[in-house]
């Protein structure tokens, strides 16, 4: 967003996710190489700076860049230069840095894990992103967009999400955040055969966290004949398809070919009795 709404939004976005790579790696890639720079440079290299010239970077995660290369982001900043691995030779860029964290820089600061001067340099308009835990109004709008998104994608006869689990998901802390919430969604569509999901259907560690025992659980038994009875169901209403099946059913189409063969489920009987009840 504020890439495409600056005055450089014609320019190149390019982005990159710091702890991808190691420290030797992470140098070619923000700065290029040249070839015979190293083993395995069987050529030149253009680096991500080079390739954001007029535009931005967004180096998500900058607390954990290593401290030889927090130096040499710290030069770019000042200077707009910087050199290849394995030459000598600048090269010069235009490029406005976007960096984002999960940790407290501060506090690496303090344990001598990030320059200060780096710090001072990126830190101009900082934008601080609250935890989901202080934003508690967003859960429910946010579970409601991601259970229309599964619902979309499998076709699955979800309705919703029944009050209760709802609530409960309201007092849980989220140290995930958003991606854990995303999760457990998609945990619970999974275990969810159709209707409303609840507090049994969500995961156990959302009531282990705050020393609640989590809703009893199907048994394993009543478990696969309710998943072996979605099969056959699924299976009938697809024609013996087991493609769309599988799509009906939120999952791929080797599960379903696994669980037809887990419950000795004959394609022709499942088709021939569902002939045979019209």
């Amino acid at each position: 967003a504020i890439h495409s709404l600056g005055i450089r939004k014609t320019g190149p976005f390019i982005q990159l996710n710091c702890t991808a790579l190691n420290e030797s790696l992470l140098e070619s890639e923000l700065f290029g190489h040249i070839k015979g720079a190293f083993t395995g440079a069987y050529r030149h290299k253009i680096g991500r700076f080079e390739a954001s010239d007029g535009g931005d970077i967004f180096l998500d995660e900058i607390g954990d860049v290593p401290l030889s290369i927090q130096v040499k982001l710290l030069r770019v900043l000042e200077t707009q230069q910087f050199e290849r691995v394995g030459d000598h030779r600048p090269i010069n860029v235009d490029v406005r840095i976007i960096t984002a964290t999960h940790r407290h820089l501060e506090q690496l600061m303090a344990q001598k894990q990030f320059r200060e001067d780096l710090f001072f340099r990126i830190n101009v308009i900082p934008i601080r992103i609250p935890p989901l835990r202080e934003r508690v109004e967003d859960i429910p709008l946010l579970i409601g967009t991601f259970i229309d998104r599964l619902r979309t994608k499998t076709a699955k006869p979800i309705t919703g999400m029944a009050q209760s689990a709802l609530e409960r998901l309201m007092v849980y802390h989220w140290p995930g955040n958003v991606r854990e919430l995303k999760s457990a969604i998609e945990y619970a569509f999974v275990v969810t055969e159709s209707g409303l999901i609840d507090r049994p259907q969500l995961p156990p560690h959302i009531f282990q966290s705050e020393g609640e025992a989590p809703p009893q659980q199907p048994s394993a038994d009543s478990r696969e004949m309710a998943e072996k009875s979605a099969l056959v169901d699924a299976l009938r209403r697809t024609g013996g398809n087991q493609s769309q099946a599988a799509r009906l059913l939120g999952v791929n189409r080797v599960t379903v070919w696994n669980r037809m063969k887990k419950y000795g489920i004959d394609l022709k009987r499942v088709l021939s009795e569902k002939a045979s009840m019209r």
